[in-house]
């Protein structure tokens, strides 16, 4: 999971693919050697401001959104290559696509046709992934896997059999960015792979998030382009390396701590649309902008949204505020509803879950190498 990158002048100039979505410590006493420069990078870490890309490196897919809910990208498996629409998610490690499945909850209008792949290599695991919102059952397998011009081959990928609760979704599977140790299926995950097999020059990536509109998306592997974002990057050390989650210090409103008030902590988060926590601190927050619950929904007057006051989430000692048209969702009715949702999940600390209404708002990048998490604010 750990990566050594070079000194500071080395540019991402080399392999910086992005993918437009569809939206759907203290240092030791004594050091020597490599763990010196080891510690050194982490101290004095390259500079993103100095990444520049080749245009021919760059590749580009067409772009949906709706409804700001979920945000999906094209990829293609096997040979001849059969295309799927996939959530790129933070938030796990492994890629799955749909098989041939019978169940309802099978809904995905297209599944993997393994007898059509010259390079389809089949498993006898199975294994089980559980999300927020639903579950999947199915087997491991190997293909050719390409994300753009990103070739992985012999990368191992899930086929599901049996799906709960992901009726009626906008994506055909998911492809997880978060680190290996996680991964359900035990695989190693396809941004690895691309890294050890050289596809990709450093280990970074990064997604820029549109605001209400069908195009604009991307994910980014291999550097960063910083027309996306305005300012300088300020850079969140990892609680510790093996998943995307950092050291929160308060949430506030109009100056007041409304939540994590003696720190928590925050998971970055592309594959959900929501901002979870806490249910009874969701419920204070709920309260203090006055919405009214229907249906699992917190609804609020969207002429509202004009004088709501922005709550301010602060990491690492920098604010980062959202205002209300950031927080606050319209649903396919014109309805105004919250972006805040109760985390159903028991954790031993507060832990908090920073979704796309947060980084719709926050351009954000994802070091490998430095294990740490950047944030500025996105175009």
């Amino acid at each position: 999971m750990k990566w050594i990158v070079l000194l500071g002048l080395v540019a991402f100039s080399e392999c910086i693919v992005k993918i437009p979505l569809r939206q759907v410590k203290t240092m030791r006493k004594t050091l020597s050697g490599k763990n010196m420069l080891k510690n050194f990078l982490k101290e004095h870490p390259y500079r993103l401001s100095q990444i520049s890309f080749r245009g021919s490196n760059l590749t580009i897919h067409p772009l949906r959104n709706i409804m700001n809910l979920v945000y999906v990208g094209n990829i293609t498996i096997g040979t001849p290559p059969q295309e799927f629409q996939v959530v790129f998610d933070t938030g796990s490690s492994d890629l799955w696509v749909p098989s041939f499945c019978t169940m309802p909850a099978c809904s995905a209008p297209v599944w993997f046709r393994q007898l059509q792949s010259s390079t389809f290599q089949p498993t006898n695991k199975t294994f089980t992934i559980t999300y927020g919102s639903g579950s999947m059952k199915g087997f491991l397998a190997y293909d050719t896997v390409r994300i753009g011009d990103l070739v992985s081959t012999d990368q191992p990928f899930g086929l599901s059999v049996v799906e709960y609760g992901l009726e009626g979704r906008n994506y055909d599977g998911v492809l997880g960015l978060n680190y290996p140790n996680i991964s359900f299926s035990g695989a190693i995950p396809i941004f690895d792979n691309l890294k050890n097999q050289g596809a990709i020059s450093e280990p970074v990536f990064a997604f820029y998030l549109s605001k209400n509109k069908q195009e604009g998306s991307v994910v980014m592997f291999g550097g960063v382009d910083h027309q996306y974002y305005k300012g300088e990057l300020n850079w969140i050390p990892l609680i510790e390396a093996g998943e995307w989650r950092v050291h929160m210090d308060r949430i506030s409103m109009k100056r007041t701590v409304i939540a994590c008030s003696d720190g928590c902590e925050a998971l970055v988060h592309t594959g959900t649309s929501h901002i979870e926590g806490p249910g009874r601190l969701v419920n204070n927050i709920h309260r203090l902008i006055r919405t009214r619950p229907f249906d699992s929904k917190h609804y609020v007057s969207c002429f509202a949204t004009k004088y709501l006051p922005s709550i301010t989430f602060i990491i690492n000692g920098i604010k980062y505020p959202m205002t209300a048209r950031a927080y606050i969702f319209k649903d396919s009715r014109g309805r105004c509803y919250s972006a805040f949702k109760e985390n159903t999940v028991r954790t031993s600390r507060e832990t908090w879950i920073l979704g796309d209404a947060f980084l719709r708002r926050y351009f954000s990048v994802f070091d490998r190498g430095n294990d740490r998490i950047g944030l500025a604010r996105a175009v």
